[in-house]
């Protein structure tokens, strides 16, 4: 059996087992395509690293690292797949990638998955009286329940951004953005503190062309990552 027909045949065994988990009646996306995506780029990393390596059988060692990689990549993914759907269950809702949910107002929580990170967004209205930055008390609810489920994955990375519609200047709106992301941030601290960003009107959902356009466009943001690295600016 050449080393490329074993990988991929260890790499299908290990995409079958991460697809056999269920959450019975929550309502999920089962693609898990963190899992998937941590077993083939694990295996691919671990097949150079084990080639690479000084020795006499090239093929067995980047058969092996593979292999090890393969476990090791999806197993982070799972973890990220597994921390959806708990925050999901904790708030009431199911994992939602409907891109169009966020025009919905009346979903006023959205947990999706994504390939490198979980996003959870809450709309401002849930959130925060009008100009002000102090939690609804709803709302702490809400995000301490994501706390207790964050406390027992320490190696989560979290961000938080806050985010406005285009009322006021862009340097007032910077501001309450980020205190509105920080009284948030504050809450999920329990894994070391949270990166915080203000984003003021940038990246809207819609044009703030009415009032119902704005209220889709405030909201706060909080974003789980496997590796800090991954990370990406959430105001662009």
């Amino acid at each position: 059996m050449t080393l490329s027909r074993s990988l991929l045949l260890s790499i299908a065994a290990l995409l079958t087992l991460s697809g056999c988990y269920r959450e019975p009646g929550l309502v999920e996306d089962t693609s898990y395509d963190r899992t998937k995506t941590g077993v083939a780029t694990g295996a691919l990393a671990g097949a150079i690293i084990g080639y690479n390596t000084k020795g006499h059988d090239k093929g067995q060692r980047a058969l092996i690292g593979g292999l090890l990689g393969a476990a090791v990549g999806g197993a982070i993914g799972y973890s990220m797949d597994e921390q959806a759907n708990a925050i999901a269950r904790a708030l009431g809702t199911g994992v939602n990638n409907d891109p169009l949910a966020r025009l919905d107002p009346n979903h006023e929580i959205i947990v999706s998955k994504y390939p490198t990170h979980v996003r959870i967004m809450f709309r401002d209205k849930m959130m925060f009286a009008t100009d002000s930055a102090r939690l609804q008390p709803r709302a702490r609810r809400k995000v301490q329940k994501i706390a207790q489920v964050l406390a027992n994955y320490p190696q989560t990375v979290v961000g938080v951004a806050g985010f406005t519609d285009d009322r006021g200047s862009y340097e007032y709106n910077l501001g309450l953005s980020e205190r509105r992301a920080r009284s948030v941030a504050n809450l999920l601290a329990v894994n070391g503190r949270p990166l915080v960003k203000g984003c003021s009107y940038n990246k809207p959902i819609v044009p703030n062309t009415n009032a119902r356009n704005r209220a889709l466009n405030r909201r706060v943001e909080v974003y789980l990552y496997a590796d800090r690295n991954a990370m990406t600016d959430p105001c662009r």
